[in-house]
């Protein structure tokens, strides 16, 4: 596995590198991992060959006091790590190091209480997504999930997205560590069985109370058959989670009470992060308090 981490100065780099460092030294794997440090541009059309040779050297400099300690952590765990630095935006440049890399996943650092989704639009989580589809965890906070029985949620929503994201799950085991306990939810849209129960009424036809039950069910069971069957496969079992109401706020409530970290798939598109991430997805990340991992192809 290739694992891109991004650092900068401070504890929720840390926090990151902790957590790659033990999900690696659990399985005494040997994967790729890379450490990127990106640089805000300094100066621009330095005339000189000897001032570029200096901007270098600061670049160099400043990236260090981000990768080393880094560096340090999974060192300890007995890994080694590539690191690198380059200068630019950091969300286009990680995303373009993501695709030359060919990395498996993106392990982003952030604080512990996430952004309002207006702030989530420039920030680096969303400039990365709107540029690679490269799945990415959004770890919070300087704690990472525990080494053990951590609880897993997966969202799932019975589209090919859902389902990837419970294949990547499935052949990314060691990431959720010894033991861990996974979740298949899905949130059945209320408002929409209520605005088909209200058209049929109006035309005359009806829905009872046991027919409108019957449809919430069907809905639930199509969301989960594809993931339970892959599940079975695999010989892991998973926990059946029906929520109700709306999916986004469903889904962030219910993996801020119940799981340690919540894998989602997302099927949006473009440039901004209400069309990158899709309604559901960007609600549950600028709202849900547990890391995230966004699974973004199919």
């Amino acid at each position: 596995m290739k694992i891109l981490l991004p650092v900068h100065v401070g504890e929720h780099s840390l926090a990151a590198a902790a957590f790659v460092a033990s999900r690696c030294a659990l399985i005494g794997a040997n994967p790729e991992i890379v450490l990127l440090n990106v640089q805000q541009p300094a100066f621009a059309g330095l005339p000189t060959q000897a001032a570029r040779e200096r901007l270098r050297a600061f670049y160099a400099k400043e990236a260090a006091k981000a990768l080393d300690p880094a560096h340090a952590i999974l060192a300890a765990a007995g890994l080694r790590a590539q690191t690198m630095h380059v200068s630019g935006q950091p969300g286009p440049r990680i995303a373009q190091t993501a695709k030359m890399i060919a990395a498996d996943l993106i392990v982003l650092g952030g604080p512990r209480r996430p952004p309002a989704a207006g702030a989530l639009l420039g920030s680096v989580a969303a400039e990365v997504l709107a540029h690679c589809r490269t799945p990415v965890l959004l770890l919070r906070g300087a704690e990472h999930p525990p080494d053990r029985g951590m609880r897993v949620g997966i969202a799932v929503d019975g589209s090919p997205y859902g389902n990837a994201a419970v294949k990547y799950v499935l052949r990314h085991l060691p990431l959720f560590g010894v033991e861990p306990k996974f979740a298949l939810s899905h949130a059945v849209r209320e408002g929409a069985l209520q605005v088909q129960a209200l058209l049929a009424n109006l035309s005359g036809a009806g829905i009872s109370f046991e027919t409108m039950r019957t449809l919430r069910e069907q809905a639930f069971e199509h969301a989960l058959r594809t993931p339970l069957r892959l599940f079975a496969r695999a010989g892991l079992a998973a926990q059946r989670v029906d929520l109700a109401g709306s999916p986004g706020t469903a889904i962030a409530d219910y993996a801020q009470r119940e799981c340690d970290l919540l894998v989602m798939g997302s099927h949006g598109h473009g440039l901004f992060s209400s069309a990158v991430l899709g309604s559901t997805a960007l609600r549950v990340a600028s709202h849900c308090k547990v890391p995230v991992l966004l699974i973004r192809r199919p």
